[in-house]
């Protein structure tokens, strides 16, 4: 028997919303006992770390990542796509399937769960393609793949443009409750876009995409999610109407849930500056009084997840010219601490913020962790929210480096991150 006793801490638990001091006693890759305010009774040769009056959380759960494997191991592997995830203290990640060959068969969610299982320090889970090929023509054999291991279906980057073939996925993922994710992002509305539709897009002399590209394609999708009963996320959203789009369908009782890239939540169009191609990802960074929308709307809880969209991408298809350069970002890594930014600032709370990147994604695939309570995977997170540093793009653990916050000061240390109780990592000594 593992024992393990974390004292001295300030337990936040997002699912609750409780948080005050306390200890955690975990035994054999799950949290045992709980002590608010007090240390928990252990006996003889069980380890202790001294949290040293630090934030003892739930480890965080990103739905969204690009990862490299299979066919793109140049730009990010498993292994060291998941050193970058613990570094930024999330303990799972779902992975994109718009790989190279795309994971739309269980042979490949099979080497997808064998390769993490050899390569990686945190818990990967596959998503499995929407369609096959996610060529948008015919959907994939959900129930196959769900017994492979697949735990939601999406198109990845692209979205699932025929209504026809949207309406067919969800009657069919009905039927398996199956989560199915979708970008939005309609491909005839962006035409020929490179970063925001605006005054600012204009000055620069870029096209610009509408937010009609993404809120087109929402609607569309409420519509038939309403009328079939399906399980649906919308991916990303980053305009105020997508909010209130989404505001109304929930209300009407559609079984909708939304996400938001970390890169919309905390960056807005002037971040692009003077042609920076480390900040053209899609959907684009809008503007301000948008962004200030996606930040109360994540407050009030409509949006329900946070997503680090981690994307990287290799040299030369970010040193281009902006039109020419390839969409993505890193994310993973400073995911957490660029959030921190909305607590520092008062515009939300910490167990808010921490349920919308633990919690929240963790029940929307059934999982148990994303939680401090008794039984739960002790997978979790030891965090400094004040710490400061200035990110620097030649220590990020990804492979790639276009990272959009390179150079840019933020608050908030992930200073040990467990999985299932073991250290995945550890923070250098400052």
């Amino acid at each position: 028997m593992r024992e393990l006793a974390i004292v001295n801490a300030q337990l936040v638990d997002p699912a609750s919303g409780r948080q005050g001091p306390g200890a955690l006693l975990l035994r054999d890759g799950a949290i045992a006992e709980i002590a608010w305010g007090a240390a928990p009774a252990t006996g003889e040769g069980v380890q202790r770390v001294d949290a040293g009056g630090l934030i003892v959380a739930p480890g965080l759960v990103d739905l969204r990542a690009f990862l490299g494997e299979p066919g793109a191991e140049f730009r990010e592997t498993l292994g060291t796509g998941s050193q970058a995830a613990a570094a930024g203290g999330v303990t799972t990640v779902v992975c994109r399937p718009d790989t190279d060959p795309p994971i739309d068969d269980p042979a490949i969610i099979d080497f997808i769960k064998r390769r993490a299982r050899d390569k990686a320090v945190v818990n990967v889970l596959p998503a499995a393609a929407l369609t096959k090929g996610i060529e948008g023509r015919e959907i994939t054999e959900f129930g196959l793949l769900l017994e492979a291991g697949a735990v939601a279906f999406t198109d990845g980057s692209r979205a699932v443009r025929n209504p026809q073939v949207m309406r067919r996925a969800m009657i069919y993922g009905r039927d398996f409750d199956a989560l199915l994710m979708n970008h939005l992002e309609d491909p005839d509305l962006r035409g020929a876009g490179v970063m925001n539709e605006g005054e600012f897009a204009s000055r620069k002399g870029l096209p610009g995409i509408p937010n009609e590209a993404e809120t087109v394609m929402l609607e569309r999708d409420i519509r038939l999610a309403r009328a079939t009963g399906a399980r649906y996320h919308a991916a990303m959203i980053s305009c105020a109407e997508s909010v209130e789009l989404v505001r109304r369908a929930k209300a009407d009782g559609v079984r909708i849930t939304c996400g938001i890239s970390i890169n919309n939540l905390t960056l807005n169009e002037n971040d692009v500056g003077d042609y920076r191609t480390f900040c053209k990802v899609s959907p684009p960074l809008r503007h301000e009084d948008e962004r200030l929308a996606m930040v109360a709307a994540l407050a009030e809880g409509v949006i329900d997840v946070v997503v680090s969209d981690h994307d990287p991408q290799d040299v030369e298809t970010k040193r281009q010219p902006f039109a020419e350069a390839a969409n993505g970002a890193l994310g993973i890594e400073t995911m957490l601490s660029a959030a921190l930014r909305m607590v520092h600032a008062g515009q939300t709370d910490l167990p808010t913020l921490l349920a919308a990147l633990s919690t929240r994604p963790a029940a929307l695939l059934g999982l148990s962790c994303g939680r401090l309570s008794v039984g739960a995977p002790a997978d979790l997170i030891l965090l400094d929210p004040d710490a400061p540093y200035v990110v620097d793009k030649r220590k990020l653990k990804s492979r790639a480096k276009n990272s959009p916050f390179d150079e840019a000061r933020l608050d908030g240390l992930v200073r040990t991150t467990f999985v299932a109780g073991r250290v995945v990592y550890e923070a250098d000594a400052v």
